[in-house]
């Protein structure tokens, strides 16, 4: 994947390296509902391994703020290569923003960008609570801020075998999905049923607007590559990036989540999408340039 000539987000605040507070964990509560969207993996295959690791949202298990945790890990990056990561994450961002705000301009209506905070092990969030790196990547609406820990990219590397830079930019993509469904009103229509409805059906819910946002990250990679070849006559992508696409969905669908977790896949528990269902959805975006084809929502159950 060709970054270096992405736009670099003034919207991220870096914190990596700062001393990571020793406190309980938890994520706040607006009026009874979660506010946490597309929460992600930590220690994978460790102690969250348990818990459906990877975009599960952090508050299904620590909203009762029970667990403690160590400052930052330390890790072998050198500093050339930390700093590298952190110029990748904030042009992937900025490419984000750019590309939300030109959609959103043709639809006669203002982006506002989400921020990024990019921290080492974990962090104070500004409502209250920890972001911890055991938690992945998160999307918090109540304070439109993505937080993200970049060691898990590494992770995703070694752990998962879903590394490439085109599978770390999706990761970025998809939360940033997450804040144009919470512009949209959608992510708060979703929330709202929360408690009212059975939690099968909650469930479900939960599944289309976690491929929605799959599909709104192929829409990210599909106006940012024609961006790109418009800017500079060369494509962003390139060979192998799918396949790394390809392979981050086969490693972090409910379905192989929940067996490599357990020995065995419930369905009516899925909160994101099975490995197919988020490839297709992500393909279906970058394919077809289409937010049309993206009502994830309209579509039958059993169809998507």
């Amino acid at each position: 994947m060709k970054w270096e000539n992405l736009r670099r987000s003034r919207n991220v605040e870096n914190r990596r390296g700062q001393r990571a507070p020793r406190t309980r964990m938890g994520l706040p509560r607006a009026g009874g509902r979660p506010v946490a969207v597309g929460g992600g993996c930590g220690t994978i295959a460790i102690m969250l391994l348990c818990i459906f690791v990877f975009k599960v949202n952090p508050l299904q298990f620590l909203g009762g703020g029970v667990e403690t945790y160590d400052p930052a890990p330390q890790t072998q990056q050198t500093t050339g290569q930390a700093s590298e990561i952190q110029e990748f994450a904030e042009r992937i961002k900025g490419s984000c923003e750019d590309v939300w705000t030109q959609i959103f301009r043709e639809a006669g209506a203002q982006y506002r960008p989400a921020k990024m905070v990019s921290y080492s092990g974990a962090t104070r969030m500004r409502t209250g609570g920890v972001a911890d790196s055991r938690m992945g990547p998160f999307y918090l609406p109540v304070e439109e801020t993505i937080y993200l820990d970049v060691d898990f990219f590494r992770q995703m590397q070694q752990q998962m075998r879903a590394g490439g830079d085109f599978a770390y930019a999706y990761v970025i993509s998809h939360e940033t999905a997450h804040h144009v469904q919470k512009l949209l009103g959608t992510t708060e229509e979703v929330f709202n049923k929360r408690g009212r409805i059975p939690e099968k059906e909650y469930n479900r819910l939960s599944v289309r607007l976690e491929l929605q946002a799959d599909f709104l990250a192929g829409i990210w990679a599909h106006y940012a590559n024609k961006d790109m070849i418009a800017r500079t006559g060369q494509s962003m992508m390139e060979e192998g990036d799918i396949e790394e696409a390809m392979r981050a969905a086969k490693a972090i669908g409910d379905d192989a989540l929940q067996y490599k977790a357990t020995g065995r896949v419930i369905e009516d528990s899925f909160t994101h999408g099975t490995s197919e269902q988020r490839l297709r959805w992500f393909m279906r975006g970058f394919q077809s340039g289409n937010l049309d084809y993206g009502d994830t929502f309209s579509v039958p159950y059993s169809q998507l």
